[in-house]
């Protein structure tokens, strides 16, 4: 008997350990996913950015679905966690930051797919890393339903001259291509980007 019970807790605790492994891989500050003061459940799928006006400069929407792991099927309820540089490559900062807000900055959003899969967001077009040659970006982190949060390939731009075939070469399209094409529709620009759960994602559980 004792051994039956040796044998079921053994069983029972490697079953744990499936459970609780993540996928995705190391992701450094994906954390901050979590430092929003509104809950998940009453986030919005569409949000506006910091910053973002409609006089001077023309701001950037950028709109999709996102997908569940079968390419087809839209995915409701999955957190998005955004945040980019500003118009000088730096990431902006008020003096009285916390967390993981002290690196990203406070161009930084969070938003959660309807039902229909759809997500929406406008702020202004970042730029590059002041002296740097790699491309300007906006980060994105994943949390969908029962699958700890990952990165996905960042938001890139297929106008940038930084964005060389030698680096798109190098992508690794997590959760599908992240290179969009920017359009001007008059009153702001626009582009648009489908993510796809678990698309290139280590780990990631497979689909029965």
């Amino acid at each position: 008997m004792k051994n039956l019970i040796a044998i079921l807790l053994i069983l029972g605790c490697a079953n744990c350990f499936a459970q609780s492994k993540k996928v995705g891989g190391p992701c450094e500050g994906c954390e901050a996913i979590y430092e929003n003061t509104v809950p998940f459940e009453k986030l919005p799928a569409i949000i506006k950015m910091p910053e973002v006006s409609w006089e001077g400069k023309k701001p950037l929407g950028i709109n999709g679905i996102v997908y569940k792991a079968d390419g087809k099927t839209p995915a409701p309820d999955v957190i998005l966690y955004l945040y980019h540089t500003d118009e000088t490559g730096h990431y902006p900062k008020k003096g009285d930051e916390k967390g993981w807000a002290k690196r990203h900055g406070y161009l930084r959003g969070w938003l959660k797919t309807n039902v229909k899969g759809e997500y929406k967001f406008v702020s202004i077009r970042p730029a590059p890393y002041p002296g740097a040659t790699e491309p300007a970006h906006i980060h994105i982190t994943v949390k969908e339903p029962g699958i700890n949060e990952y990165y996905i390939d960042e938001f890139l731009f297929s106008d940038d001259p930084l964005l060389t075939s030698e680096k798109r070469s190098k992508l690794e399209n997590r959760g599908g291509s992240g290179i969009i094409q920017i359009i001007d529709v008059g009153n702001m620009y626009k582009g648009e980007r489908n993510i796809y759960l678990g698309k290139n994602i280590p780990d990631y559980p497979l689909q029965k």
